[in-house]
């Protein structure tokens, strides 16, 4: 294996590839739990949700499935912190998907402050495929 100028082995593995993965996986939950929210608001708050409120809903969750296909560009997971921000937004609509936008929310604080984890690792070497 070839090492850089600074005496650091670049990993066997991409471990951002598993990072990625994990990040199309909360958005497969969330689309899930968005869908789910969908049936319990309409189910107990009777006009809680007109068209519209709907088609924003389900448009959104179409897009949170697309974000699960584009994590491997670099703008992937812009694209999904966006629509996390976007799920807040939609305590217009009814105030149950900002509750769940905020708990999503801190699942993605937390999967990013592990990437930033394992970047840094990587940087300094300290991956256990780094190691001789």
């Amino acid at each position: 294996m070839t090492e850089e100028p600074s005496g650091i082995r670049p990993p066997a593995r991409d471990p951002m590839k598993g990072i990625r993965g994990i990040f199309a996986a909360v958005l497969v939950l969330e689309t899930i739990a968005v869908l789910l929210a969908l049936l319990v608001v309409s189910k107990f708050t009777e006009g809680a949700l007109n068209g519209a409120g709907l088609a924003i809903v389900w448009v959104l969750a179409l897009l949170m499935v697309v974000a699960c296909a584009v994590q491997r560009k670099p703008w992937g997971l812009g694209f999904a912190l966006v629509l996390q921000v976007a799920l807040i937004a939609c305590g217009f609509i009814h105030a149950s998907l900002a509750v769940l936008g905020v708990i999503f929310g801190l699942v993605w604080v937390a999967l990013l402050l592990m990437r930033r984890d394992v970047a840094g690792k990587m940087a300094r070497g300290e991956l256990p495929s780094q190691r001789e």
